[in-house]
This record gives C-alpha cells, structure tokens and sequence, in this order.
C-alpha cells in the first residue's frame, strides 16, 4: 500500500515537472509576476524522459493495482483501503498527470483571444522590428507574448514564433515603441536578447 501511493507521488511529479516549463508562464500571468516564467525553461531538454518515467511508473503502479494478490491472513472481514491508496484515486492522479503532460498543446487556448478589430494605417508609416527572445521552449511559451504585446497600443502586426525563438512586430511609431515592447514582452516572463530592424 506504502509503495503504491509513492508510486502515485512520483509520477505526478514528474507529469508535473515535465509540464513546468509551459505551465509556468501560464501561471505567472494568472499570478501576475513574471520573473518565474522562463526559470523553467531549462527542463524542456528533459521533457520526454520525465513524460517517460511519467509514464512507466503509472503503468506500474496499475499494474500492482490491478495484478497484485491481495494476501489475507486470517478470516476477518478485509479492510477496505483508505481513499488515497484506492483505485478512484489513482484513476484522479492519472488524469491529472495526462492532463499536464498533455498541457503545452492546449495551453494556447487558456488564454483570452485579442479583440479583434480592423486598423486602417499607411503601411508606408509601419515600422517592422524582430525581438530575439530566450526562454521559449514550446508553442505554448507564444501565448503570454501576444497577451502581452497585444495589450499595447499601436500595434498592427504580431508572429511570434518559438521555433525561431523570436516575434516580429509591426507597430505604428506614434503610439509605441520598441522599448514599450521590449518591456511588455519581458512581462510576459521571457527575456527580449537582441532587436533589429525588419
């Protein structure tokens, strides 16, 4: 019984930690501190070994839940389990473990979609500037970047791309600049390394 439920506390930290580094940006902007952000993008390396040890020790953990003999020695009326050592309970940590293993695909969609609304500009008077940006690691590390940027005014054009580990923006000069995006894309907890015209 001891053995199932440390089982069940290792393998929804590592579904956890396997998640932290897209989590955590999503949280930050819930919590409304941005430094904790990009911390874990060290993890994203590691990701499919702890989805992996993930994955195993759940499999084993069902297994000893479902295989195992139940040894009864003696002929009183057996003992049912404590909740936390139940199978309703593992059945909880599992889908809370899938659910953040599965979290940087879905992740995108936790947060609120810009209004949209049509500006008209002269797109002689746009001025185009790609950030390099350090800390993302999935598609998912995209989203609190255009929360962010699209809060500014002025601004016409957003891609950011976490493969390229970059955002080009296009941005009307009389009502932004490069340095109110560089600090609104820091708020979202990456770190802006380099910017050039586009």
């Amino acid at each position: 019984m001891k053995s199932d439920f440390k089982f069940i506390c290792v393998s929804l930290l590592g579904a956890i930690t396997a998640s932290l580094c897209c989590i955590a940006p999503f949280l930050t902007l819930i919590a409304g501190t941005s430094s904790l952000a990009a911390a874990f993008s060290w993890i994203a390396p590691y990701r499919p070994y702890l989805i992996e040890l993930t994955l195993f020790v759940l499999g084993i953990t069902w297994y000893q839940k479902l295989y195992t003999p139940k040894e009864i020695d003696c002929d009183c009326e057996p003992v049912k389990p404590k909740f936390m050592h139940s199978k309703s309970f593992l059945g909880i940590v599992t889908v809370v473990a899938l659910l953040m293993l599965t979290f940087p695909y879905y992740s995108q969609k936790l947060y609120l979609d810009p209004l949209s609304e049509v500006i008209s500009y002269d797109p002689s008077v746009i001025h185009r500037t790609e950030f390099k940006i350090a800390g993302m690691t999935c598609s998912g590390c995209e989203a609190p970047i255009i929360d962010e940027v699209n809060q500014l005014k002025g601004i016409l054009e957003l891609t950011v791309s976490y493969g390229s580990g970059n955002a080009v923006i296009g941005y009307d000069p009389t009502q932004t600049n490069e340095y109110k995006i560089e600090q609104a894309i820091n708020a979202s907890g990456y770190q802006v390394i380099d910017h050039l015209p586009h």
